[in-house]
């Protein structure tokens, strides 16, 4: 067992108060003790980040691009390790947890290079002699509040940005994985980083998130998580005058046409519904499948879903890995009795898996309407419905017909269908015969209406939020 202390001002310490960070493959599995930050704590990490900023802010392009490359080599070089520790402590199966902490490597590579290419322009004025030039600066000290469900991946492309335009940063990780917040600060710690400029703080966030969002010298705050907690942090910030970017929920929907390839459609509903345990806002969890297709597709689907082997997210054969903890599960299959009183049938799964972690069968309903809670709120977790409808444009219709706007797709045959439904879709993200979880990490990430709010996160995107512009003028 090890400690995972809080990076405050170049400083590790444990502080005063800690809790145990829990495998939720196996609960008798004690990874080690999280450190847990108090008020006073926060305020001194934002008062340290605020006076290394303008240090950092007024360092050269080299001095970024080596700090943020330093970084992504070791990441990368540790991606087995790291993804283990990963899988061990948030329930992502061995590969995935690999593969994020890869893309976490990646991200800070990119913004390694983008660091070299910080954008600007230059006109001339309407007056004669007179020469204009507007540049990007730094935004100050940028307050990050990250999720369980991506413990590495989701920090990364937060604060890759916003070391790259020369902010200073307060991270608040999720207390469910703080050893994946650790090593990644670990890591940025000895990059070469001045200190001060990077800091973890982890802790409740009913106690230390609104110290954060709160303190005067907290310049922005982005949030990824719940869209009660999203709009909570909104108004706060709208209050005190903070930039403010949101990643909130998704009941993403998944269109299958008749001329769609099976396969095809089986294999992307599949991975975008139940990977990861469900457990990410891009998830499919709505599956509106037309007529014609519609009974081989739910057999077929439903013998995919049987056939997935749930277990200790570190064994090779495991495909599901367990829920996070034991309230999510709780509430996932709280959600499984409701869709049953509400008369979805029950193609399979949906129950307690015994052993020593949270473990639960994926569940598939079938035979559901759009006006179901099942249909309705997020789930979070190894659950789909399937939904008939008529033809494509009644399968557009309920596609769009929801609160969430962040991501949506379509398996069709069709090029007509697809370039309409790439159109005519109201989500920030569309992808065509793939699921809808599983993005690129060099193009913008965000959604449309209660998903997301504010400039979009990663790639070349990303410097909207993390910047503000300065324009200038100059007479010779």
């Amino acid at each position: 067992m090890t400690t995972f202390p809080n990076l405050i001002g170049g400083e590790w310490t444990m502080g005063a108060n800690s809790v145990p960070n829990v495998n939720p493959s196996d609960t008798n599995d004690i990874i080690g003790e999280a450190a847990s930050a108090t008020a006073d704590e926060m305020n001194t990490a934002i008062e340290v980040a605020h006076a290394a900023q303008a240090g950092w802010g007024a360092s050269t392009p080299q001095q970024r691009f080596d700090v943020l490359d330093t970084i992504a080599t070791e990441i990368l070089a540790r991606k087995e390790e790291l993804g283990e520790l990963l899988a061990r402590e948030e329930g992502k199966t061995l590969p995935e947890g690999i593969g994020e902490v890869a893309r976490a490597g990646q991200i800070f590579k990119f913004f390694a290079g983008e660091a070299l290419r910080i954008p600007g322009e230059r006109l001339d004025s309407v007056r004669p002699g007179v020469e204009v030039d507007m540049r990007r600066e730094a935004v100050g000290v940028i307050g990050l509040i990250t999720p369980w469900n991506f413990p590495i991946a989701i920090p990364a492309w937060k604060a890759a940005p916003a070391l790259c335009y020369g902010n200073a940063v307060v991270l608040k990780a999720a207390e469910a994985v703080p050893g994946s917040a650790w090593a990644l600060a670990d890591i940025i710690h000895r990059s070469g980083l001045p200190a001060g400029v990077f800091n973890l703080v982890n802790g409740r966030g009913s106690e230390i998130g609104p110290v954060m969002i709160d303190h005067p010298k907290v310049a922005a705050v982005s949030f990824t998580g719940s869209v009660q907690t999203g709009r909570s942090v909104a108004q706060a910030c709208a209050k005190n005058l903070k930039k403010v970017q949101l990643e909130m929920g998704g009941k993403n929907p998944m269109v299958v046409l008749d001329d769609a390839d099976l396969d095809v459609a089986v294999g992307a509903c599949l991975n975008g519904a139940f990977f990861s345990t469900g457990q990410r806002c891009t998830a499919s969890s709505r599956l509106i499948v037309t007529e014609g297709i519609y009974d081989d597709f739910v057999a077929a689907l439903s013998k995919a879903v049987s056939a997935l082997k749930v277990g200790d997210a570190r064994d090779n054969a495991t495909q599901i890995g367990p829920v996070i903890d034991d309230r999510q599960l709780a509430k996932d299959l709280e959600y499984v009795e409701i869709a049953k009183a509400e008369g979805a049938k029950l193609a399979c799964g949906g129950e307690k898996i015994d052993g020593k972690g949270h473990f639960m069968a994926p569940a598939l309903f079938v035979d559901t309407t759009n006006d179901m809670r099942i249909n309705r709120e997020e789930v979070f977790g190894p659950v789909a419905t399937v939904i008939k409808a008529k033809d494509y444009d009644e399968a557009l219709a309920i596609a769009n017909d929801t609160e969430f706007g962040l991501s949506a797709g379509i398996c069709t045959t069709s090029l007509k269908y697809a370039t309409d439904f790439k159109a005519r879709s109201k989500a920030g993200m569309v992808m065509v015969n793939l699921p809808t979880a599983g993005v690129d990490y060099h193009v913008p990430f965000g959604g449309t209406k209660g998903s997301s709010y504010g400039s979009r996160e990663q790639g070349r995107y990303a410097v909207e939020f993390y910047t503000t512009v300065k324009t200038s003028y100059t007479q010779a």
